[in-house]
C-alpha cells in the first residue's frame, strides 16, 4: 500500500488533492491533455496555494505569471475534462469487503480451460503470472540478468581501446548500443557519446562531443576533455553495428536509428533487438515500458536518473555540458541495463508464443517509423502565418460584439469575468456558483445557452474555438517547423496505447481538426514537394473486415 508521505513526495499534495494535480498536469500516455506548460511540481504548488482546482480557474487571472496566466484562462474547459478523465468513480455499490472478491484459481486448470476456449491473450497472462511464480520459488538460483558483484564501467577516448570494445562485442555475438543526446527531439539532437554493454556489469562509454571533462568541472567551463573525433570513432563502429553475426540491443532503438542516421546516412543497424517493443508486445497496457520502470520491474534495480545528472529546471544541462565521469556511469548503465533487460525479455517471447508478433509485425516498424519522423511534413508557413493572422481579427470582432451585447468591456477569455457578465449582470438562467463563489463558465454551461438563442454564450464558445486553433496550431506549428528542412518532424510513440495503435506528439499530428472549416483550413498547410501529391489512405470498416475474416461470415465478406 502507499500512504500518505509517499502520496506527497510524488504529487506534493495529499491524496485527496491528486486529481486536481492531474487534471492540470495531464498525462499523454492516458491521453489527458491538461494545461499546456503546466507540470506536476507546478500544479502541486498552483493547488497548494489555491485549494482546488475551480477555486484556482476562478481566480487565474490573478496568476502573476504572464503565460502561465492566460494558459490556465485559454484551457480552463481542457482542465475540467481532464478532471473528468483521471477521476476514478467511487460510488460503485459493494455488498462484500473488496478482498472477498479476489478469486485464487489453480493456473494450471485455468491455463488448460483458457486454451479450449481459445482465449489466446489471457493464457499468455496466466503463463506469465505462472512464471512470475516460479521466479519467485527459484529466487535462489542464479540470475542471467543479474549484475556481477562488481560493476566495470569504462570511459573510452582512444581509437585503440574502441577498436578493443568492438572485438570484444564481435566474439560475444551480441552488444547493447545506446546514444547520448543534446535533445530527445531526434531531428535537432546532436551526438554526444555512444554506450556499449556487452555482459552484465561490462560496459563503456564513448564520449564524442563533451564540452567539459573533470568532476570539478563547472558547466561550460574548463577545456573540452580528449575525446575520439566523431567521423573517426562512428567509422570503427560501422562494421559492427553492421555486422549481420552480432546483434545489437538497444531500448527504443527508433530514437537511435534516427541520431546515427543524421551522423551518417549510410550506417543501417542490423540486426537488432528492442527491449522497450519486447516489453510492449509481452505486456502490453499492464505497464510502461520506459528502460527506469523495466529495470524496477524486472531487475529490482534503480538506475541513475537523468536529473541527477544534468540537474532540473533553470539549472538544467545538456548531456554534453555533463562532466565525463558521471557521463560514463550514467551512459553505460543504460546499455548495461538493455542488455540485462534482453536476458530477461528474450525467454518470456519465445515462452509465451509472442516471438512472431514481435519479430515480423513490431520490430519491423521501427526503421519504417524512424524514416517516416526523419523525412517530417512540408509545411507552408505562409498559410499558416495568414490563417493566425485571420485568427486574430476574427477574434477581435467575436470579442467587439460579445462586448456590445455585455454593455462593457471585459476579458472575455476570464472565467470569472464571464461569469459575471453572463449570470450577474444579465441574468442569464443555469448559473450556480461553486464552493469558491465563481460561475462555471465552460462548454457545457453555455452549450444549452446558445441553443436557447443567447447571441453572448453562441459567440464565446465561436471565440474560444477559434482562441483554441490559434494557439494549438497556427502559432504553435509554425514554431515547429525545423528551420533546416522546412518541415514538421512529429514523433511516433510506438509503445504507448494500449491498443497497438500509434501515438503522434510534439506536435500531435493526429488532432489536427476536419469538422469544421477553420479546421480545414489549417490542414491545407500540410503540403508536397513539387512534382509530389500527398496521399489520403484509410480502410473503411477495418473492425468488420477483420470480424468478417476470422469468423469465417461469407454474407458479411462478400459486403465488403
Amino acid at each position: 500500500p502507499i500512504d500518505i508521505a509517499e502520496v506527497m513526495e510524488k504529487f506534493g499534495v495529499p491524496p485527496e488533492k491528486v486529481v486536481d494535480v492531474q487534471s492540470l498536469a495531464g498525462d499523454s500516455t492516458d491521453n489527458v491533455p491538461g494545461v499546456p506548460g503546466i507540470g506536476v511540481k507546478t500544479a502541486a504548488q498552483l493547488i497548494a496555494e489555491y485549494g482546488d482546482l475551480d477555486t484556482l480557474l476562478a481566480r487565474a487571472d490573478e496568476i502573476k505569471q504572464p503565460k502561465r496566466r492566460q494558459n490556465l484562462i485559454d484551457f480552463a474547459d481542457q482542465a475540467r475534462v481532464s478532471r473528468q478523465l483521471v477521476r476514478l468513480a467511487d460510488d460503485v455499490p459493494l455488498d462484500q469487503a473488496l478482498d472477498a472478491l479476489q478469486a485464487n484459481p489453480d493456473p494450471k486448470v485455468l491455463i488448460g480451460f483458457l486454451e479450449e476456449m481459445e482465449f489466446p491473450s489471457l493464457v499468455n497472462r496466466a503463463q506469465a503470472k505462472l512464471a512470475a511464480d516460479a521466479a519467485t520459488a527459484s529466487a535462489a538460483e542464479p540470475d542471467t540478468a543479474a549484475p556481477p558483484a562488481e560493476l566495470a564501467y569504462e570511459l573510452v577516448t582512444d581509437a585503440a581501446a574502441l577498436k578493443g570494445w568492438v572485438a570484444r562485442a564481435t566474439e560475444a555475438g551480441i552488444v547493447a548500443v545506446d546514444t547520448e543526446t543534446t535533445s530527445l527531439n531526434a531531428s535537432i539532437a546532436e551526438l554526444v557519446g555512444v554506450s556499449l554493454a556487452t555482459a552484465p556489469g561490462l560496459a563503456c562509454y564513448i564520449p564524442l562531443g563533451h564540452k567539459t571533462g573533470g568532476q570539478l568541472d563547472l558547466a561550460g567551463d574548463g577545456p573540452a576533455p580528449q575525446q575520439i573525433p566523431k567521423p573517426e570513432a562512428l567509422a570503427i563502429l560501422k562494421p559492427l553495428l553492421e555486422d549481420p553475426s552480432v546483434l545489437k540491443v538497444g531500448q527504443n532503438l527508433k530514437y537511435d536509428h534516427q541520431i546515427l542516421a543524421r551522423q551518417d546516412p549510410s550506417i543501417r543497424v542490423a540486426p537488432w533487438d528492442d527491449t522497450m517493443l519486447m516489453s510492449y508486445t509481452l505486456d502490453g497496457g499492464s505497464h510502461g515500458h520506459g528502460m527506469d520502470e523495466l529495470a524496477e520491474l524486472h531487475l529490482g534495480h534503480t538506475t541513475i536518473s537523468f536529473d541527477s545528472v544534468t540537474g532540473t529546471g533553470k539549472a538544467r544541462i545538456t548531456f554534453d555540458q555533463v562532466p565525463l565521469d558521471k557521463a560514463r556511469d550514467y551512459a553505460a548503465e543504460d546499455a548495461d541495463i538493455t542488455l540485462r533487460l534482453h536476458r530477461t525479455l528474450k525467454p518470456r517471447l519465445v515462452g509465451e508464443r509472442m516471438a512472431t508478433v514481435y519479430e515480423t509485425i513490431e520490430r519491423p516498424l521501427v526503421g519504417v517509423i524512424a524514416d517516416m519522423e526523419r523525412t517530417g511534413i512540408k509545411v507552408d508557413r505562409g498559410v499558416l502565418e495568414g490563417l493566425s493572422r485571420d485568427f486574430a481579427g476574427r477574434l477581435e470582432e467575436l470579442e467587439a460584439e460579445i462586448h456590445t451585447l455585455a454593455g462593457h468591456a471585459f476579458n472575455v477569455g476570464s472565467p470569472k469575468q464571464l461569469g459575471t457578465v453572463l449570470f450577474d449582470e444579465m441574468g442569464l438562467p443555469g448559473g450556480k456558483k461553486t464552493k469558491a463563489g465563481a460561475y462555471p463558465t465552460h462548454s457545457d454551461v453555455l452549450e444549452p445557452l446558445a441553443a436557447q438563442g443567447h447571441d453572448i454564450a453562441a459567440k464565446v464558445l465561436d471565440w474560444r474555438q477559434i482562441a483554441k486553433l490559434k494557439g494549438t496550431y497556427t502559432d504553435a506549428l509554425v514554431e515547429q517547423i525545423n528551420p533546416e528542412t522546412g518541415r514538421v518532424h512529429t514523433s511516433f510513440s510506438l509503445a504507448a496505447t494500449n491498443t497497438g495503435r500509434l501515438s503522434s506528439n510534439e506536435p500531435n499530428l493526429q488532432n489536427i481538426p476536419i469538422r469544421t472549416e477553420e479546421g480545414r483550413k489549417i490542414r491545407t498547410a500540410f503540403v508536397a514537394e513539387p512534382g509530389c501529391v500527398l496521399l489520403s489512405v484509410d480502410y473503411s470498416q477495418i473492425e468488420l473486415r477483420l470480424v468478417a475474416h476470422i469468423a469465417g461470415v461469407e454474407g458479411l465478406k462478400a459486403a465488403f
